[in-house]
């Protein structure tokens, strides 16, 4: 037996590279509990690599058991792992120490391997030897390993060697070892917060699991991947910001539609619809918001077998950050992502009535007229203008009247020019055009209404300005504030004339005292009726401009009022029953976590690319859902729900902020805004935020083009695709190809330039013929998409029905290509990478068992299937194992039999009623 430990390659104290090997490596990733919530895990410290050869003993599966002694005393051990040997007695295994194990120079490792036949976990095992070694011995040696015996527990025996070496890529490290030592043992004791260790990365990212492999490429030369799934606590935070959100939102429209005036009792009924409708809502959001409140811990994770709990309804089922570290020899990492999550949809109410687009084409009213949010904003102000002007302009004309008594032409020119200031303000917020437009809405869906309830919007109102044939007379609204406008010239003339007719008077009057003394009496009768004959003068202008002020705010109450209810009643009761529109939110909230995730991620890493900088302010970022969904029975359902929730993501906007300080929690984005327009803060550090464009920085908006892809793979869509319809797939593939080319015209005229945009014509062209070409389960629709999503910087996201068996041989296969197309991986390597990481899904349960049974494949998936068209280097030929095919003959016999079955079933009902 041979047991090999290696000690992983230091480049720096801050960062660590874990050693690979050509078959595979496994690198066991802890996490760390702060305040409650998960950290994000530390970089493993070491990494020991089991390679056992030439066991003596008749056992098939070996357990390796790696503990930590200090002082004499087992404190922890630090990892069992139970693999499978071959029949010559070899096998291979792996052990990381990470940061939490607090590893010191004196620390000394004890390894057993144990024989683990048997099939239950309370099989006996036996111990076939021992080691152990200090870290000290480690660090010391000036060799590139250290030779220790591997001995049975009575210590006589020796059963083999056992080898700690260092990894080596390329190139040997010429760091000396005393200087290697130092740097280790500072590693053991802590870690840097480097990029992949930052706060900002521990906001998205926890309870991370890697594998590190090492492939050989064309040339020769070895490749260090990297392969990192995490969950992440936007899976809960989200979810948690939209209901409080629409929680908020619903409450205000309640308020808005009770503040309207008395109604008439048709338009009265329909406010107590809209309330009853966001009455509802708000109860089953808030207790959502409590029970995912009041959690015992702080979860970042729904698995696929809680999909349907009612409480969770609104959180996406695995979700994962799939991400690929690819490191060559000379050169610095490269990071690529892929986003998997369940498809959105919502289980809780499931499918027996079909998905969300087929619901909202039963139930969704078309209204003929309906009002923008802005525009309900809008009328709300109107109103609060008009009443507030109303009082003051009559309390003026009171005024106008009392100062016509006094004479006082200067106290009176002082309240005329307040009146025409308050009136002209009136005049203005009335000739708003959406006064007039809601006036004529609102009377054309008056004569629509049964007569009974004909009297208008608002009980004084009455339905005035029609002719005998009862239309409507538009021009109506232009003679009533024009009237408001003529009025006030009136009263401004006349005041004019009085001041005009008191100045001729007076100039008129004699300076003789003689006839001053003799016609006192006089002057004062004239006095006196010259008061009056002002006020009696002015009253009926006051009074008609008075007239003319209520007949305008009556009329503009009542359009504004329609304008308000009008647009509640289209965002909710227009919108279809409550528990539609519960389940459309639900969708959208699944959505919106994976890709508020995935642009975190594609921020973060393209913060150095000023191209990419350059594109999210001027043109956005391309997200692209992949779905694997197939067109019969439930995952139809799934498909309609997920249509609708990936349109709905246009409505959301991302921004870009700093931080407020270098916690993690200041690093989590925040949403703000309502259902018609949702806006993502994402919060960067002081350093990367001053390093962003002057656009971003002002707070410029980031629109997302969002496209999805479905192709059925399974057995189910071989069904559907011979005895069903999959005219939905087809209508979604043929929707999105067409908001994918504007997208991409529209980076090439804004962004000329940029590399790779080139070439995104020919893939247009290949895409179209794909869409075009009639063939079963066409999968080179998804990988033509999926080049052209990392041609222009989208967002990658893949999904099945719960974002297991399918979506993890969709990515793990899409790494591979990666592997061969950008890093040369040779073709010979090609299946067992592949292999590789098609069983590490396994092992980290992604993929619940399919992979590991024979006979199973899914088809488009495995890279035997070529698609005709699609160019030979864009298509990889590996794995020719059998277990990745499809039993053919299990598939013809299953197909013949359901079309003899139905033969049947038609010659039995034609018998029975004949």
């Amino acid at each position: 037996m041979k047991l090999r430990v290696n000690r992983c390659k230091l480049t720096s104290p801050s960062r660590c590279q874990t050693p690979g090997n050509l078959q595979r490596e496994e690198a066991l990733w802890g996490w760390k509990k702060r305040g409650g919530a998960q950290a994000a895990v530390e970089e493993p410290t070491l990494s020991l690599m089991v390679d056992c050869r030439g066991v003596v003993s008749t056992a098939t599966r070996f357990q390796v058991h790696v503990s930590v002694i200090d002082a004499y005393k087992v404190r922890q051990h630090c990892g069992t792992r139970t693999v499978k040997g071959s029949y010559r007695g070899e096998f291979l295994t792996s052990v990381t120490f990470c940061v939490d194990y607090k590893l010191h120079r004196h620390s000394r490792m004890e390894v057993r391997v144990y024989s683990a036949d048997g099939s239950t976990k309370y099989t006996k095992r036996s111990c076939l030897g021992f080691t152990s070694f200090s870290i000290r011995e480690l660090l010391r040696s000036k060799e590139p390993h250290i030779s220790l015996s591997l001995r049975t527990m009575d210590g006589v025996n020796e059963v083999g060697e056992v080898k700690v070496s260092r990894l080596q890529v390329e190139e040997e490290d010429k760091t000396p070892p005393e200087h290697q030592g130092s740097a280790l043992c500072d590693a053991l004791h802590f870690s840097i917060h480097d990029k992949e260790n930052s706060p900002m990365m521990r906001a998205v990212l926890c309870s991370q699991v890697c594998k590190v492999y090492r492939f050989q490429t064309e040339d020769q030369r070895q490749l260090l991947v990297r392969e990192q799934m995490s969950e992440t606590p936007l899976s809960f935070s989200l979810p948690k910001q939209l209901l409080s959100a629409l929680i908020q939102e619903h409450a205000s429209r309640v308020q808005q539609v009770k503040e309207l005036s008395d109604l008439s009792p048709h338009w009265d009924s329909l406010r107590h619809d809209v309330i009853s409708h966001c009455n509802h809502l708000i109860g089953c959001y808030q207790e959502t918001l409590t029970e995912l409140e009041n959690l015992s811990t702080s979860p970042c994770f729904k698995s696929s077998g809680k999909k349907s709990d009612r409480h969770l309804q609104f959180v996406p089922t695995n979700l994962h950050s799939q991400r690929m570290e690819v490191t060559a020899p000379g050169s610095s990492g490269v990071w690529y992502q892929v986003i998997t999550v369940g498809a959105p949809a919502d289980h809780h109410q499931a499918f027996k009535h079909g998905g969300l687009k087929r619901l909202l084409s039963k139930h969704q009213r078309e209204s003929s007229v309906s009002y923008s949010l802005d525009e309900s904003c809008r009328a709300r102000e109107l109103l609060a203008s008009v009443a507030q002007l109303q009082p003051l302009i009559f309390g003026l004309a009171e005024e106008l009247l009392s100062v016509s008594v006094e004479r006082n032409s200067a106290r009176l020119q002082e309240v005329l020019e307040g009146l025409m200031q308050e009136t002209e303000q009136f005049i203005h917020a009335l000739k708003d055009e959406l006064v007039r437009s809601a006036l004529t809405a609102f009377h054309s869906q008056c004569n629509s209404i049964n007569g009974s309830h004909g009297n208008g919007l608002l009980c004084e109102n009455a339905l005035a300005n029609q002719g005998e044939d009862g239309e409507y007379d538009e021009e109506a609204w232009d003679r009533t504030w024009a009237n408001v406008a003529k009025s006030l010239d009136c009263i401004m003339a006349m005041a004019d004339r009085l001041q005009e007719r008191e100045r001729l008077l007076q100039e008129k009057s004699s300076p003789d005292p003689q006839e001053s003394t003799t016609d006192t009496n006089s002057q004062n009768t004239g006095s006196s009726s010259s008061s009056s004959s002002w006020q009696e003068q002015m009253l009926p202008l006051v009074v008609t401009l008075r007239d003319c002020v209520r007949e305008a705010v009556s009329k503009a109450q009542a359009a504004m009022t329609f304008v308000v209810l009008q647009g509640a009643l289209t965002a909710t009761v227009a919108q279809g029953p409550e528990r539609i529109i519960q389940r459309r939110h639900a969708i959208f909230s699944q959505a919106l976590s994976a890709v508020v995730c995935g642009f975190m991620l594609k921020v973060y890493g393209g913060l150095e690319d000023p191209e990419f900088l350059q594109q999210l302010h001027s043109v956005g970022i391309l997200v692209q859902f992949e779905g694997l969904l197939s067109t019969y029975g439930e995952e139809l359902g799934m498909l309609e729900d997920m249509e609708v929730g990936v349109a709905d993501l246009n409505r959301v906007t991302f921004t870009i902020t700093e931080a407020k300080s270098e916690q993690p929690h200041d690093f989590l984005p925040t949403l703000r805004g309502t259902w018609t327009g949702f806006v993502v803060e994402v919060p960067l550090s002081s350093e990367s935020f001053a390093s962003l464009p002057q656009e971003l920085k002002d707070g410029s908006l980031i629109r997302i083009e969002s496209v999805l892809f479905n192709i059925g793979i399974n057995q189910q869509q071989s069904l559907a695709e011979r005895f069903g319809d999959s005219s939905l797939q087809e209508r979604v593939n043929q929707q999105s190809g067409e908001r994918l080319r504007a997208y991409c015209h529209s980076l090439r005229d804004k962004l000329p330039h940029m590399a790779g945009v080139q070439s995104l014509s020919d893939m247009l062209s290949a895409l179209d013929r794909s869409l075009e070409a009639k063939k079963r389960k066409n999968v080179e629709v998804l990988w033509i998409a999926e080049m052209m999503c990392h041609k222009v910087n989208g967002i990658r996201l893949t999904s099945c029905k719960s974002a297991k068996d399918r979506t993890a041989m969709s990515v793990t296969l899409e790494q591979c290509v990666i592997l061969r197309e950008q890093h040369t991986l040779s073709q010979q390597h090609f299946s067992t990478a592949l292999d590789c990481m098609r069983r590490s899904r396994l092992s980290w349960g992604q993929m619940l068992g399919c992979y590991a049974h024979s006979g199973f494949t899914i088809s488009g998936l495995d890279p035997d299937e070529p698609p005709s068209g699609l160019q030979s280097s864009w298509l990889p030929h590996c794995l020719a194992s059998r277990q990745h095919f499809y039993p053919v003959a299990f598939l013809l016999v299953t197909s013949h039999l359901l079309v003899l079955w139905l033969i049947l079933s038609l010659v039995i009902l034609l018998a029975k009623y004949q």
